[in-house]
Order: C-alpha cells, then structure tokens, then sequence
C-alpha cells in the first residue's frame, strides 16, 4: 500500500500522538465490549477454530510485523506479536509490554517500564529486545511502517537501564511520546530477529503455518501474559472480493468476515441468510470522509471561499448517500468521539443563502472549480457527485475528475486544488503532526501557519493534561472557521460474524487494540 494516511480499501495507517503523566495500569483495561446481543452465550467457552476471511495481498505477505500495511497483515502481526501499547476506542494510549511510562520534567527522556511477559521460545521481553526493535524499523536504508512515527526518539541515546527498564532520550519535548509507543507496525520482536519464516513473539497465539496470499494458522499461547485465548487456534484466509468473503461466511466455510459494504449490512442486519444467521458488528467513527481543500492558491487561499464551501454541504445527504447511511455527520474535524477532539463547537449545517453572500463578498460569484476523486476508497465518487449537486445551488460550478486508483493519493498532494479525502483512525494529535504543520509530509491542504506550528510545540512541551486540552481545543478552533478540510462524515467499518461468534468488540474503531482481536473472542 502507499505511504499516504488516507486509509485506502485494503490499507491501514500509521499514527503517533496521548497522555503525559506517568501512567501505571497492570491489567490494562477490562477487556474489549460485546456486542449487542452477543453476550446471550453467557461464559466464554473454550476450544475450537476460528476462521476469519480478510482482503490479502497476494504471494508477496509477509509476517515481518514491521512490514504490515493490509489490515490482513496487521491482524496477523496483532495475533503473534505485542506492542509497548495500543490505541482505546478514544485513541488514547494504553498499556500492554509496557506497565509504565513517566517522563521527566523536560518531557524529553521517558522511562518505560516492562511487564513480565515472554516470547513463544520461553525467553523474557526485555529492554534489548525493545531498542532491538525500535533500531530495526528506524533503519534508513528500510521502509517499515512505523519509521516516522518513531521520528522523535534519540535511538543512538536511548538506552536499557535494566532487564525491564528502558530509557527514551527525545530529540525535543514530546508530551504526547505514548503515542509513539502505541503507533501502527511499532510490534517488539526477539532481538536480532531478521527472519519471519517462522515467527516468535510474545502474542497470544503461536505460529503453525502460513502460506502467503491464501492462509495462515496460530495455535493458543497458554504462556500469553494477559491469559491464553479461548480458541484453540486461529485461521486468517484470504478472499480478495467482498462477495467471497459474504459467501464464505453464509456458507459456514468462515466465521468471520472482514470489511463488509453497508448494502451487504442492510441485507443481513437482524435478519438470517443462507445457511446460517450472521450478525453484523459496526464498528464505529473508524474514517474521516470529507474533502480538502488547497488553501495556498485560488480560490481556496481567500478564507471567506473556504467557509462557503463548509457551508454548501449538507452532510446528512452526503452521509446517506455516500455512506449508504453507514456513517454520523463530521463538524470539519478530524476525531469525533477521540481524546482531545473539541466537542462543544457548534454544529455546522448548510446555508446556501450565506454561502452566496460569502463568495460574492470574495468576488467568485460564478466559481468553477475542479474536484479530484477516485474509487480508491468506498463513497468517493459518490460523494463528489452529490457535493456537486449542492454546490450548483449556490452558483458553484464543479467539475468531476475522476483520477488513477493506483497514484491517487501521490497525484493530489500536491496537484489540484480540491480532492476527495478519507482518513483512519489515529489520535488528533498524529493528524496535526502528520498534516497540519508547515513541515507535514502528507499536508494535503497546505495549511502552513508558523503561529500553529508553534502552538502545537507549545503543546508538546505541555505536562499537564487540561493544560493541554485547552491547546487542542484553541488550534481545532482555528481550523473549524478557516481550516482546509471539509470533513462532512465518520464512516463505519463493518465486520460480519457467524450465529457462534462471542466477544468481538464493537466498541474499536479499525487501528485499535479491540479492532480484530482473537485472543478475546468465543465459539457459543
């Protein structure tokens, strides 16, 4: 997959960004919510094997956890290795090899603490196996997944100061550095581990076989610190098409269907089908959807423009239309419902009459612009068709473009001046840094604004939490009146499961540490 953050059909994502104050947790959260009507099974029952379908990537798979880019790669990594900690629901950070992180007071060195956990050979999870880790995926002549997102580690400076005990040197203050230790691909693997033919981790289950492109079987890891699974084994099978994955489970060949579309969720919502019901978890808020908007040339660098446009959308349309309804409405945000995400603005609807005024006042009455769009993500090109619709209304011509799949989000980087937009989950801090600041890479909307590279500094030399909240909330301001996305939805991913299926959360969002979690999950 490209290296972009928008979250294309079989892709993931990278993130970094959290909390600052020391934080201790052994158990680390009560595991993952059921979802409804699945807690009918009463206890969890132990034994059997789970097949799970996913999109795969063909005969080039690998399980190097640092190489995972498909969801089918990250599900597998999640089973066999860990990492320092992962991502709640909200994209906060919580702990798993990790017990304990406290920064001292320049928030530029971090003491982690690591729990008492082995690999499947039986040897301990140690500190070198930690840096070992981090060196490995920070290594400039590679491109594993989570380089950037351990860009702020002094890696050469940091240091074991004990068999469970690392010492982080920091290139700059970094109040949000649990992040890093929760970011996508970041997994801690035995040190000097090169080969991945037949892995050893410390996750809950063991490797038996793998056969790229078509399958892969774990074996129960009785030994794994946060409890062995219920299952007895785990199968992840390969089916590239949505349909081959709907007809796996309703034929009872799988018991677990990975991105299903919202049509396919309507048909079998509360109802059975073929051979046997299936349920349908939602899971929710796990895409930004909108479009951005290049505020460093015409006619988006006149902010008025810009709020004329956040004004022409009508979002539930959108959301009903492009989402088939599998989705809630955004507020020009990214993170609704995550830490940090500015809760109390005002709700934006469409107000074509002071749209018209807006664009009047900045002399483009009869605006054409150009929208960039692809099917490189579910709901673009309907989107872009519906936005417009809604912007022939107030006098905005749009013309369509529809671009390459394959280089879509390389093409509109930098090109254009309008795009279709999507985003996975990561914590709103992680957006900022990876897209907001004059020095993003993936700045998709040019916004470039020294004052907002400094306050996001100032945030990160911040200790206190409400301290700052009250940042996070000063800069998603600024960006809700004269920002250049226009988020208008959080689409749901949809994951489908047969009639025996227990446990699996619905409460995570893809990219978090519930999203595709076997060690959890049951066989009633």
């Amino acid at each position: 997959m490209h290296n972009h953050p928008g979250l294309d059909r079989r892709g993931f994502l990278a993130a970094t960004g959290g909390t600052a104050a020391a934080l201790t947790l052994a158990g680390c959260g009560s595991g993952p919510a059921l979802k409804s009507g699945q807690d009918k099974g009463g206890k969890p029952k132990r034994g059997g094997r789970l097949r799970a379908a996913f999109a795969g990537g063909g005969a080039a798979e690998t399980l190097d956890p640092h190489l995972s880019n498909l969801f089918a790669d990250a599900a597998r990594a999640k089973a066999l290795f860990d990492k320092l900690a992962d991502y709640g629901s909200d994209m906060s950070p919580r702990p798993r090899l990790a017990t304990r992180w406290e920064p001292n007071a320049g928030l530029d060195r971090w003491t982690v603490t690591l729990r008492e956990a082995v690999f499947h050979d039986g040897k301990p999870v140690t500190a070198e196996d930690v840096l070992y880790s981090y060196r490995r995926i920070a290594d400039p002549k590679k491109a594993y997944r989570a380089k950037a997102s351990l860009e702020p580690i002094d890696l050469a400076e940091s240091r074991a100061a004990g068999p469970r005990t690392v010492e982080f040197r920091l290139k700059r203050p970094t109040a949000e550095f649990p992040n890093v230790l929760a970011a996508f691909g970041a997994y801690i693997v035995p040190k000097g581990t090169e080969r991945f033919d037949k892995p050893v981790g410390s996750g809950p289950f063991r490797f038996v076989s793998f056969a790229p492109g078509r399958s892969a079987v774990f074996r129960r890891n009785d030994a794994y610190w946060e409890g062995a699974p219920h299952l007895d084994e785990i199968e992840f099978v390969v089916a590239g098409e949505e349909s081959a994955r709907v007809n796996a489970l309703l034929g009872g060949q799988v018991e677990y269907a990975h991105e299903l579309n919202p049509t396919t969720a309507r048909a079998h919502e509360g109802t059975s089908g073929g051979n046997g019901q299936i349920e349908i978890v939602r899971l929710r808020n796990s895409a930004m959807q909108g479009f951005a908007m290049k505020t460093d040339r015409a006619p988006f660098d006149d902010p008025r423009v810009r709020e004329a446009f956040f004004l022409i959308a009508d979002r539930e349309e959108l959301v009903k239309g492009a989402l088939s309804g599998a989705g809630e409405t955004g507020n020009d945000l990214f993170g609704k419902g995550y830490a940090h995400y500015a809760a109390g603005l005002p709700q934006r609807t469409q107000d074509l009459d002071r749209a018209r005024h807006l664009l009047k006042q900045a002399g483009a009455e009869d605006l054409r612009v150009t929208l960039d769009t692809s099917p490189v993500a579910a709901g673009f090109v309907e989107a872009a068709g519906i936005f417009r619709d809604q912007a022939k209304k107030a006098g905005v011509t749009i013309e369509v473009k529809t671009g390459n799949k394959d280089s879509y989000w390389k093409d509109i980087l930098d090109s254009g001046t309008l795009a279709s937009y999507r985003s996975g989950a990561m914590p709103i801090e992680s957006h900022i840094s990876q897209r907001l600041l004059t020095d993003s890479t993936t700045n998709a909307t040019h916004w470039r604004h020294k004052d907002f590279d400094a306050l996001y500094q100032r945030l990160q030399s911040t200790k206190g939490t409400s301290e700052r909240h009250a940042l996070y909330e000063r800069m998603q301001r600024r960006l809700h009146a004269e920002g250049g996305f226009l988020v208008w939805g959080f689409a749901d991913w949809i994951v489908g499961t047969g009639r025996r299926v227990r446990g699996v959360a619905s409460d995570a969002p893809a990219n978090t540490l519930d999203w595709a979690r076997f060690d959890t999950v049951w066989l009633a």
